[in-house]
């Protein structure tokens, strides 16, 4: 079954807070480059960071299908016959994502009257993102 929006946004928080640390973690060399404070609309520290949350989201879901947040979550991203997202495809879901914040969050909402219940990145990048829920013993 494809995942409602309480638990896409669920794992978003979840992954926000690794993110996060992950994000200082890729700053320090900038600070202390600097010496003291990073300035925020430099280039290079920009492109690192867009490095840091692309790796991290895009490696994740084309080897495991899902983030740490997503895995919490009982979520995978997956392609056709449940298979793993393709690079290019990660890729293209990434970027997308992107679109669908810079718009509001309209592109995650999309997903209410989507007759799939799916979202922009979803449709663009030709994958979905299921629930599993887990097997109770």
């Amino acid at each position: 079954m494809n995942a409602g929006l309480g638990r896409r946004f669920g794992a978003i928080l979840y992954d926000s807070i690794l993110l996060f640390a992950l994000l200082m973690l890729a700053s320090v060399p900038f600070v202390i480059r600097a010496g003291d404070a990073v300035e925020p609309n430099t280039l290079p520290h920009q492109l690192t960071l867009l490095v840091v949350v692309f790796g991290f989201f895009v490696g994740f879901w084309t080897r495991r299908g899902s983030t740490l947040g997503m895995l919490a979550w009982g979520l995978r991203v997956e392609a056709a016959d449940r298979k793993l997202a393709s690079l290019s495809q990660a890729s293209i879901r990434f970027f997308a994502a992107l679109l669908s914040w810079s718009a509001l969050g309209l592109g995650f909402f999309w997903q209410i009257w989507d007759k799939d219940r799916r979202t922009w990145h979803d449709r663009l990048s030709n994958t979905r993102l299921v629930h599993y829920p887990k097997q109770k013993k």
